[in-house]
């Protein structure tokens, strides 16, 4: 979550792949959703300007020029307030369509933890396998924080949720550690990263 309450500056991007290779547009098309970048129509979109996001931009902009293609960078501020509140809410929504996906999706990892835990199923296997799965979910918080430029409000809960799936990866963990320590080796005996 990259939230700046300083004055605000905007990127505007423009870009043709007319006469580029076909894979151009598909690259050009990638990198600016993971930006976060707003279309306003085809082939021009807004950006918050950061530091990091106008220099991601201009490589684009400069691999799409060596492949045969065009494209622009324009820096502007919004001078009506109303219009410029109604972009952050654009991208508002964007960002907590993302986080209310993580959202509907981290029920059913938490749900596979007790399910296993239930039928005494709480290995150490299941626990890379589990652990595995949660990096995944952090990965993908990772990406949706960093284009979140104005701490969209369902970040907070998505955050959260991920938080509360990696208390529940612990657990799951330690009765793991229960199941499978030798006799007379308690899970607490067992330093994280040792085998018993």
């Amino acid at each position: 979550m990259t939230d700046n309450t300083e004055e605000r500056g905007w990127l505007l991007v423009s870009v043709s792949t007319a006469g580029a290779a076909p894979t151009v547009r598909v690259q050009v098309w990638r990198k600016l959703r993971s930006l976060g970048a707003l279309y306003l129509q085809q082939s021009v979109c807004l950006l918050p300007e950061r530091e990091q996001t106008l220099r991601q931009v201009r490589r684009l902009l400069d691999r799409v020029r060596q492949q045969g293609g065009t494209g622009r960078l324009l820096r502007l501020a919004l001078t009506d307030e109303v219009e410029e509140r109604q972009m952050i809410g654009e991208f508002n929504a964007a960002r907590d369509a993302e986080y209310a996906e993580v959202l509907e999706r981290l029920p059913a990892f938490r749900a596979e933890l007790a399910m296993e835990r239930e039928r005494g199923r709480a290995t150490y296997v299941e626990v890379e396998e589990s652990e595995a799965d949660l990096e995944r979910f952090r990965s993908w918080m990772a990406k949706i924080d960093a284009r979140d430029y104005f701490a969209a409000p369902v970040g907070v809960a998505a955050r959260a949720a991920v938080g509360e799936a990696s208390a529940d990866l612990a657990a799951f963990e330690q009765a793991a550690l229960a199941a499978e320590a030798p006799i007379g080796i308690g899970p607490s005996d067992v330093r994280e990263g040792e085998e018993a």
